[in-house]
């Protein structure tokens, strides 16, 4: 091992060095003593033969999931090559772990630190810390879907029609127009997280992000008195955020990543996504502006789902086709930026009475399918 010592506002000249080069560090930066109480002290590895480097990728590319396991959740700090100035000004951009700078963009990262090329060192550094680099075999995605989560939804034709539930590591999209269910949906899986994994939950906490004001604590006492659990216990393992307008929704769901890392959270709802989009961006002059503001905006979310293993659920609300005669003439807002950045997309309906349909008409490997539930005081029910 090798001790460097690197100045903590990394003066230029720090971005190159590298661990295994085998440069002397010390004169290379050139420090004068009367700087030392003010660096920052790393321990830099000397450079490996080439064959413990090729045998430590093998490894990788064999077990991915230990290596994303060990490092994922490690300070950005803890990264070689990221001092505290700009590991702070990462975190306060909601760049807090390794896994975070790993599934980043180089843009995002440069706008925040200044440098494209060093943004792309660093988000490689991460990807190679978990063993993301790597391809793996499609029998390594098979097992890892095989052990994937799912939140029952409560309803035995709803998780039938889900293959189980809700997954974890989506983003769920929820359609339909207004008294559908889509809230009713979202607060019976608020409450369903929190049970224990016999029961179809994931002994978890919920994040709710409320765009109508549409969200009612005392919906949620129904449904777990219903469910027995606690009612205080229950709202208490809610985090509720309302959100008043596209930019405050955005920054919501980057604040719910801390609370996310921080806690046992396994569910991510935003209810509806395209509520302030369409107050804010009328007409089609600005119609650009807000489908690349809402493609970021479900970007964010799907990275949020993939990175911490969490289910995402948003509801969409609904827009008439005038040119449509036959046929259903509803179909769901946020076009094809929404449409494609959805895994799965459900579709509910009104029918008889307290009676809802529900249709999967969008998945990577659902056949397209109904299912009816009720909406009962006790919640969601076949």
């Amino acid at each position: 091992m090798e001790i460097a010592l690197i100045p903590d506002g990394e003066p230029a000249g720090a971005d190159s060095v590298r661990p295994g080069s085998g440069t002397d560090y010390k004169r290379r930066l050139d420090i004068p003593s009367s700087l030392y109480s003010e660096v920052a002290l790393y321990i830099v590895p000397r450079a490996r033969k080439k064959e413990e480097t090729v045998a430590q990728d093998v490894e990788v590319a064999e077990e991915p999931v230990a290596v994303v396991e060990r490092g994922a959740d490690a300070d950005v700090e803890e990264l070689e090559g990221i001092g505290r100035v700009t590991g702070q000004k990462l975190k306060e951009r909601g760049y807090y772990t390794v896994r975070d700078l790993a599934f980043a963009s180089v843009k995002e990262i440069a706008d925040i630190i200044g440098n494209e090329e060093r943004a792309a060192q660093i988000i490689e550094a991460a990807r190679s810390m978990l063993g993301l680099s790597n391809f793996i075999s499609a029998l390594e995605v098979y097992r890892r879907r095989v052990n994937i989560k799912r939140i029952s939804t409560g309803v035995r034709s709803l998780d039938e029609l889900l293959n189980g539930g809700v997954e974890t590591s989506a983003v769920t999209e929820v359609a339909g127009e207004f008294g559908a269910g889509k809230t009713q949906f979202c607060h019976q899986l608020a409450v369903m997280v929190q049970l224990p994994e016999d029961k179809g939950g994931l002994s978890a906490k919920a994040i709710y992000i409320d765009t109508e004001n549409t969200f009612r604590p005392e919906r949620i006492a129904q449904i777990a008195r219903a469910r027995g659990l606690d009612p205080d216990q229950a709202l208490k393992n809610i985090y509720y955020a309302r959100a008043y307008s596209s930019d405050h929704q955005m920054i919501l769901a980057e604040q719910a990543r801390r609370i996310i890392k921080q806690d046992n959270v396994k569910l991510l709802v935003v209810d509806s996504i395209v509520a302030h989009f369409r107050a804010e961006f009328p007409g089609r002059e600005n119609l650009a502006e807000r489908q690349q503001k809402l493609n970021k905006h479900i970007a964010d979310l799907l990275k949020i789902a993939d990175a911490y293993d969490v289910a995402v659920v948003v509801t969409n609300q609904v827009m008439a086709q005038p040119d449509v005669f036959f046929g259903n003439p509803l179909k769901p807002a946020g076009g094809n930026v929404l449409a494609h950045g959805a895994t799965y997309r459900i579709w509910l309906r009104k029918s008889k009475e307290n009676i809802r349909i529900a249709k999967i008409f969008d998945s990577p490997y659902h056949p397209e399918r109904e299912a009816t539930f009720k909406i009962t005081e006790e919640g969601l029910t076949d």
